[in-house]
Parts: structure tokens; sequence; C-alpha cells
């Protein structure tokens, strides 16, 4: 369950957000949207609990939480498979479940490289296994198809649909495509608020 209850944040002087209401009961699945800059990943953030409201209050009940940011955040010293298995507990038991979301991503044989010698669709399709991988009860997927080239994206997309039954999944995104397959509701910024589209 997540809860906005008049929800404000800036950023310097800018109103990202404006007495801002919202109730995501558990299990449901919506989708954000509207343009660059309106506060979709602030939304996130805040749920993530990574930033604080400059005002009201924001509640959120999941036993735990997974999140694919829209920016990798992949351990640069870390390869891709290690990177995976950083959130199922970091043995060298679980490395292999960790390669097997890989390779369920489509990816395998850049299990072993690091993300640098990656491209920006298979660091982005790692930071996804990761978030999968994790099992939360709450998905925050943050632009998840963004850096994926368009040959890709169903397999993905796919995948995503699957492995977010069952759970309360929050999704930023321009891309049509992407609420169509994951999201019951999608909600579009206007004036400080993401309302009902």
């Amino acid at each position: 369950m997540i809860r906005f209850e008049k929800v404000a944040l800036f950023y310097g002087e800018k109103a990202v957000l404006q007495d801002m209401d919202l109730h995501i009961p558990p299990g449901a699945h919506v989708a954000l949207t509207g343009p660059s800059g309106c506060g979709k990943t602030t939304v996130l953030s805040l749920t993530a609990g990574l930033l604080r409201p400059a005002a009201g209050e924001v509640r959120v009940r999941a036993n735990k939480l997974a999140y694919a940011f829209q920016e990798h955040r992949l351990l640069p010293w870390r390869t891709a498979a290690e990177n995976v298995n950083l959130v199922l507990g970091d043995t060298a038991a679980t490395l292999p479940l960790a390669r097997h979301w890989l390779d369920m991503m489509g990816i395998a044989d850049g299990a072993d490289l690091l993300p640098a010698e990656l491209s920006g669709g298979m660091r982005q399709r790692v930071n996804l296994a990761r978030a999968l991988a994790r099992d939360g009860d709450l998905l925050l997927l943050d632009e998840p198809l963004k850096e994926l080239d368009p040959d890709r994206r169903g397999s993905v997309l796919s995948l995503l649909r699957e492995h977010a039954a069952g759970r309360t999944v929050l999704l930023a995104t321009h891309d049509r495509e992407e609420t169509d397959a994951l999201a019951e509701k999608v909600l579009v910024y206007r004036d400080g608020r993401f309302l009902p589209l």
C-alpha cells in the first residue's frame, strides 16, 4: 500500500509536487506519466524513502521493495552477475540464480563482464534483472525500457509483466506501450499533481 497525503516537494524555488494525494492499494499496477521533470521519479524516490517531503506525509506498507532505477546504478567493480547477486545474498550459492536472471533477460553472455564493458541496453537489462531477482512485493520501475533496442523491448516487457503479477507496481514512464502492458491505472501530471487519465 502507498499513500501520499498533501505531499509537497521543492527543488530550490520550484515546486515539483504540490498538495498531492495518492492512494495505491496492495496489488495495484499504476503508471505515472507526464512531461520530463514533472516529478515522476520524485514520486518513486519518495515512495522508496530516498527523499522526504517538504510537507505532508508518505506512508508505504511493503515487506520488501525492489527498485529498477532510471540510471542503472550498477557497481562498476562488480560483474553483471555479481551486481544481480547482491540482492540474492551475495554468496557463491546464490550466484547461479543471478546468472539465471541474466539468461532470462537475454544477456547470459555478459554475465562476467563489468558494467563499463556492457552497452547501455545491456546495463539496463542487468538493472531490471536485479530488481526482479529481489522479489519485492512492491516494485518501482523508472522508465524501465528507456535504453532498450526495439528488438529487445517485447521480450523484456513480457518478462516484466509476468513477474509483476502479485506485486504492487508503481511505474514512471513516457511510453504508451509500457503503460498498456504493465498498468491497470494511469495517472497524468497536471498542476503539481498526478490525476487519473
